[in-house]
């Protein structure tokens, strides 16, 4: 869904032009905003994938195998032992695969874990050694911690990005942070398959775009994220970026408000 953002919020800076100060404010913020869908799905995407080799991995040790072999990465676990903790996971993408996703990946993450991810208080620490999503080469640190299960029975953990950032080949770098909670609504019965899965996500997100300005996201209502097909169902967002701060994007009900002003928008 992140990826309507920017032609709605292009559109609708236009309608507004006249309220805002200066044309050039609406030009830095749908920029910023283009660059944050990018840096964020790249990020996503990364605690999608690691998520989904730590489980391989646990399956590999399961089956006292402690590497395993496919037509994705190469991903390895040390020490190769059961109960021994913490655990260092490997996924190596050598000098590219191209991952079912349709995305080519290529370097390094390895994921240092206190127990196994499905384990109540775990936390898994991701780290990039000349790792490329694409063409954008991603550095920063990926913590998740498990929180355990609500009184929904619902496993809750959350996502903190430090240090996020990306540089495109131009040179041009996007930083990144995020502090979140994610509540796992449904495909918890099915940890192989991350396509069925859907989460409420809570918290902020923020960053600095490749011409300096800032941005900040934060979640007025808990977003219901469902990954295939990729949409947002319901919640509320609030949008800063640079001298703009009156958004609102109401996937509830399919509105943005800019500036006071409300119109609809394709959800």
């Amino acid at each position: 869904m992140r990826k309507f953002i920017v032609p709605i919020l292009a559109i609708l800076f236009m309608n507004c032009e006249e309220e805002l100060n200066e044309t050039a404010d609406s030009i830095a913020a749908v920029e910023a905003l283009t660059e944050y869908v990018t840096i964020s799905k790249v990020f996503q995407d990364i605690g999608n994938n690691s998520g989904d080799a730590l489980l391989s991995a646990e399956d590999s040790m399961e089956s006292k195998s402690g590497k395993i072999s496919t037509d994705g990465p190469v991903i390895t676990i040390e020490p190769l032992d059961y109960t021994t903790f913490p655990k260092t996971t490997t996924i190596d993408y050598g000098d590219g695969v191209l991952c079912k996703d349709g995305i080519t990946r290529k370097g390094i993450v390895t994921i240092v874990s206190t127990n196994w991810y499905g384990v109540e208080n775990s936390t898994h620490t991701g780290t990039f050694t000349d790792y490329y999503h694409e063409d954008f080469k991603v550095e920063g640190t990926h913590v998740v911690k498990n929180f355990g299960k609500n009184i929904n029975d619902e496993l809750e953990y959350s996502v903190t990005i430090n240090d996020g950032k990306i540089t495109a080949t131009t040179g041009a770098t996007i930083s990144y942070t995020e502090n979140s909670t994610r509540t796992w609504i449904a495909g918890a019965n099915t940890p192989f398959n991350i396509w069925d899965d859907e989460y409420m996500l809570a918290g902020t997100q923020s960053g600095v775009s490749s011409k300096g300005i800032s941005y900040t996201l934060t979640i007025e209502e808990d977003l219901h994220f469902v990954l295939l097909p990729r949409s947002i169902q319901s919640g509320i967002l609030d949008v800063s970026v640079g001298s703009i701060d009156d958004i609102k994007l109401n996937y509830t009900t399919s509105t943005i408000t800019i500036l006071g002003k409300t119109f609809s928008f394709e959800n």
